[in-house]
């Protein structure tokens, strides 16, 4: 059940989302280069109770439906009203905030098994701190950069939190790649469908397919006017070594968003074969019945003729009579068919 915040003032903290029954998870993370801590928390104040000076502090909370964390949190860092109601608010289209000593985004987490899935990820970076907010989908596409830290893989360790900001916005955008090579190989399926062997269901899939590549469309897109922002800040959070790797960021999203609208154009263009199959498909069933009656527009008139109720007909009360009727109706058919033939009409 969705709630309303229908009357309420600004900043209210209303929960806009699925109904979740499930228990929050929050996690903190503290490294720098040496040292790695991680630790489990079943409530917000001793996870902001434990958190360490000279670490990198990364703290995660699964389950934005508990309104009650995330105040916590705002009072702790001095986060902005509006910032706490955009976290809880979870069909908010993605984009950066840049505040006086933080800054706020949110990016679209995408999935696709039989449609295409979209979780709210909110991610918050304050001095040495990364918040970042996610719901209890099942999957977590945090996990591949936690296995970073604690092999201490690349320059993540090395790097200060922008980097690591940069690096959770990164796997995000990662996970549109796998979803668009589904996408694709479905799209790839149903074009050998639709040129071999089109049916009825074949169109049905086009347009489900079509609908879920929109919804891609719509993620995507307002992520590329985020991290255009992002990389025009002039917030001093975010170094300029690591505004290199947002600008590399960007040109990721881009090979998406091209992707995404070559796949659009291949739709429509399949959309228009299968309509042209079905229309070919069609004219040859009418070339066919348009021949079937010309062939037997002939013998229905010879036999209309001799049908009628006349008694001196030439032939008719003859002993071959009805043998030199049949053949003419044979002939008839016969040079019909051999007409046809010679016009490749067959």
């Amino acid at each position: 059940m969705i709630q309303s915040k229908h009357g309420a003032p600004p900043g209210s903290l209303i929960y806009l989302g699925p109904e979740r029954k499930a228990q929050p998870k929050i996690t903190l993370i503290e490294y720098n280069e040496k040292d790695i801590i991680q630790k489990e928390f079943s409530g917000i104040n001793d996870c902001l109770n434990a958190t360490k000076d000279g670490y990198i502090k990364w703290i995660n909370v699964e389950g934005v439906h508990h309104t009650e964390i995330i105040e916590r949190i705002g009072d702790y860092h001095n986060l902005h009203a509006l910032t706490l109601e955009d976290i809880v608010h979870v069909n908010q289209r993605p984009k950066c905030e840049d505040y006086d000593d933080y800054l706020f985004c949110i990016v679209k987490m995408i999935t696709y098994n039989d449609d295409v899935q979209s979780e709210q990820l909110s991610l918050i970076l304050k001095g040495d701190t990364i918040i970042s907010f996610q719901e209890p989908t099942g999957i977590d596409a945090f996990d591949i950069i936690r296995n970073r830290l604690n092999q201490s893989k690349g320059r993540i360790r090395k790097l200060g939190a922008d980097y690591l900001f940069y690096a959770l916005m990164d796997a995000v955008v990662d996970w549109y790649f796998i979803v668009i090579e589904r996408v694709g190989d479905d799209l790839e399926l149903i074009e050998e469908e639709i040129i071999s062997d089109p049916q009825k269901h074949s169109i049905q899939e086009l347009y489900e397919l079509k609908r879920q590549i929109i919804h891609i469309r719509r993620q995507v897109w307002p992520l590329r006017d985020m991290l255009n922002n992002l990389n025009r800040s002039e917030n001093e959070l975010i170094t300029e070594n690591t505004h290199l790797f947002f600008r590399d960021l960007n040109d990721h999203t881009i090979r998406i968003i091209d992707t995404v609208e070559t796949y659009r154009d291949l739709l429509t263009g399949m959309m228009d074969v299968y309509i042209s199959s079905n229309s070919n498909k069609m004219n040859e069933i009418m070339k066919v019945l348009t021949i079937m009656s010309s062939i037997f527009i002939p013998i229905t008139f010879i036999s209309g003729l001799y049908g009628m109720n006349f008694e001196k007909m030439p032939g008719l009360k003859t002993e071959y009579g009805f043998l030199i009727t049949c053949l003419t109706m044979l002939l008839v058919v016969s040079g019909l068919l051999l007409f046809f033939r010679k016009r490749k009409w067959l």
